[in-house]
């Protein structure tokens, strides 16, 4: 332990690396964190506090993180960088940096794309960002060039070279080798000199027009790259989490409308079928009255029964077809006695009405 401490006071704080040094420890630790926090609220663990709420509005953490950058950024410009204000203020940037990257995918696409595919996007950022850092924190710099040094022009060119091949490489589509060659000298150079993913900006320019050079960047992506991708893939899903099992080019916006497409099907459903049961709540009743006035059948005053209970039945018989067969509804006009009849085929006036369906 004093060796490492002695260690820390030699590297770090006689070398005036304590900031660099918090801004990478709040980074990393803020990351782990968060990761743990949204994959226990994923996970529905019931004594994990969730997500933050207020009025039903769901704040996501890179609105906190935005506020530990603005806290650093404009602490450190109020202080003057003086001590121990810059290690505190060090930290706080730190912490923002890995609230604000962790959901850097959904800042890029603008839409909640955190567990997709997209998403893995986050992790690429949040990696890159903490090694970036711990190269700066180790003291490496390009070629070992060293700030106050006297001009070295073959130094200059060399590190132009070196810019130009790490841009041609991420024009390729190798990521992380361009990246990564900004620091380490000659990665670059390999990434610019083999041949392009098939998916890259480089295959679309120059490959079109070579069908032999496209099929061997298809073979290689074939055989190397998809067994990289297989094994970078499970080492993310170790770290953030595997994504939701989604068909490709599946944003998260659709996802939720089909949600909501769901539940108003339902309740159209609900709607159709409480419709249904009112109408034959009323063909029911129709049907008991109708039964009711044949049964009765009072007799008139001159001794005969009364026409109106076979009338009734007829009509309501008349009804239901026409219903069923959704034809237009036909009304029956009770005889008044006043009309001409023939004797034998009596028939009734009608009228007809459009039956709401």
């Amino acid at each position: 332990m004093t060796t490492l401490l002695d260690s820390y006071r030699e590297h770090i704080v006689n070398a005036h690396k304590q900031p660099l040094f918090l801004l990478l420890v709040g980074f990393i630790t803020s990351f782990v964190f968060i990761r743990f926090s949204v994959r226990m609220i994923r996970a529905q663990v019931r004594w994990w506090p969730g997500n933050v709420t207020p009025g039903g509005l769901h704040i996501h953490h890179m609105v906190f993180g935005l506020g530990f950058l603005l806290l650093g950024g404009i602490g450190v410009f109020a202080t003057y960088g003086g001590q121990p204000w810059m290690d505190w203020f060090g930290l706080a940037f730190g912490i923002g940096c890995g609230l604000v990257l962790d959901e850097f995918a959904l800042i890029l696409h603008l839409d909640d794309v955190y567990w997709s595919e997209q998403g893995r996007k986050s992790v690429d950022a949040v990696i890159f960002g903490i090694l970036f850092t711990a190269l700066l924190l180790i003291g490496y710099v390009p070629f070992g060039a060293l700030p106050g040094e006297d001009t070295r022009w073959g130094l200059i060119a060399v590190i132009s070279v070196n810019a130009l091949a790490s841009v041609i490489t991420l024009i390729k589509g190798k990521m992380w080798t361009g990246l990564l060659g900004i620091m380490v000298p000659g990665l670059s150079w390999i990434g610019a000199i083999r041949l392009a993913r098939p998916s890259s900006p480089w295959a679309r320019w120059r490959y079109s027009a070579r069908p032999r050079r496209r099929a061997r960047a298809l073979r290689r992506e074939r055989l190397l790259h998809r067994r990289a991708d297989r094994a970078r893939t499970w080492l993310f899903d170790l770290i953030a989490g595997a994504p939701d099992k989604v068909p490709a080019n599946h944003p998260a916006a659709h996802r939720v409308a089909e949600r909501m497409a769901a539940r108003a099907t339902a309740h159209l459903d609900a709607h159709a079928a409480r419709g249904l049961a009112r109408r034959r709540a009323r063909l029911a009743d129709r049907r008991s009255a109708a039964a009711a006035g044949a049964t009765a059948k009072p007799p008139t005053g001159d001794g005969q029964t009364s026409a109106a209970g076979p009338v009734r039945t007829h009509r309501a018989q008349q009804r239901r077809r026409t219903v069923r067969a959704g034809r237009s509804r036909t009304y029956a006009v009770a005889p008044t006695g006043l009309e001409r009849r023939p004797e034998r085929h009596p028939r009734l006036r009608t009228h007809t009405r459009r039956v709401r369906r």
